[in-house]
């Protein structure tokens, strides 16, 4: 074979191998949220603890032992939004699952989150599985730093319609927790994140934070000249999070910003709709309830803003209030996102654990 031969077979393969890498990425890697109910005509709490059983029935015996911890383990708070090469989960990794422990497990997930905070968890997994594909990094198995196969699931305690337990679910952006005691379930506090930002699957574009982006910008932009000076407390974003992943027991800051009383009405819910962005993550009812719980709360609520006001540029902002903390923060640029969301007397269910 003569050299030029040579180099255009090898051009060639390239991008042969590039065109099905970026078919690998245009797809989900993630089943979708199941069409019904796993458990028809029943309360939340029980399709989530027949998800749980389903799961832990379909693994072998180290599996199960990797999966499942004692509630009150001390490697509960050891969750993170780094690539799990720079901080190991708890749990089962999903790359180590076969297709069957792999739907089951989503199932689990799916299971404690509504339908759209599901859709949410899996663009964002989509998100990354992206970032490996642009850094090489598909296909090197517990190496990779990105991609679908590095999410764990970990369970704390036995899945329960009574005894409270909690389902662990993260990766590189991501840090789920959700703690089931009885009807109540708990999403605080967890970690949502992007990277990137805008991507294209089947075709259409996918934004996996875009309603949080969309909604600040529209807050912000919603006030008068006299709110805005109040609600902007600097000119440059903020790109720590404050309350982030390993924070759990950092003392909260003052509040700053607008406060919720000197918003008008139609402020307000702009407010209780950006609020609702994280909240509606996790099982409906519940969403509903701790939504409504915030809404009483929301004269004492503040809205705190850095960075410009015109949409499409890096900003940081932050909620606080009595019973809430959200903050979203660039990470050097609009295409790589931080968030958090936390509830300063609720993480992990303390509340409902000593009632």
């Amino acid at each position: 074979m003569g050299r030029g031969h040579g180099a255009k077979s090898l051009a060639m393969l390239g991008a042969v191998s590039f065109i099905c890498l970026s078919l690998y990425a245009s797809r989900s890697l993630l089943p979708p949220a199941p069409a019904t109910a796993l458990v028809d005509d029943r309360k939340p709490t029980v399709g989530a603890v027949a998800a749980a059983g389903a799961f832990l029935d379909a693994l072998d015996a180290g599996q199960r032992a990797s999966a499942v911890y004692d509630f009150g383990s001390p490697r509960k708070p050891r969750w993170s939004n780094l690539p799990v090469t720079f901080v190991p989960r708890n749990g089962v990794r999903l790359g180590d699952l076969t297709e069957k422990q792999r739907k089951l497990a989503m199932e689990l997930v799916a299971a404690v989150l509504s339908k759209s905070g599901y859709q949410k968890i899996v663009n964002i997994v989509d998100a990354d599985q992206q970032l490996a594909v642009q850094h090489g990094q598909a296909g090197r198995g517990r190496r990779a730093m990105f991609g679908a196969d590095q999410y764990y699931l970990a369970i704390f305690g036995r899945p329960s319609e009574t005894k409270p337990w909690m389902l662990q679910f993260g990766g590189h952006h991501l840090g789920l927790n959700v703690t089931v005691i009885g009807k109540h379930f708990v999403l605080t506090p967890t970690h949502t994140g992007a990277q990137p930002t805008l991507f294209k699957r089947d075709g259409k574009n996918v934004r996996p934070l875009g309603q949080e982006n969309d909604n600040g910008f529209k807050l912000v932009n919603a006030l008068d000249e006299k709110q805005r000076a109040q609600a902007i407390i600097g000119e440059q974003p903020q790109g720590d999070l404050y309350l982030g992943p390993g924070r759990d027991r950092r003392r909260l800051p003052p509040p700053q910003g607008i406060k919720g009383s000197a918003l008008t009405r139609d402020q307000q819910r702009i407010l209780t709709d950006l609020i609702a962005t994280w909240i509606n993550i996790v099982e409906p009812d519940a969403a509903q309830a701790r939504l409504a719980e915030i809404k009483r709360g929301i004269d004492d609520t503040y809205f705190a803003w850095r960075g410009p006001t015109e949409n499409g540029s890096a900003v940081y902002f932050r909620v606080q209030g009595p019973t809430v903390w959200i903050e979203y923060a660039p990470q050097g640029d609009t295409d790589h996102i931080h968030t958090v969301v936390r509830n300063p007397k609720d993480d992990y269910g303390v509340q409902w654990l000593q009632q």
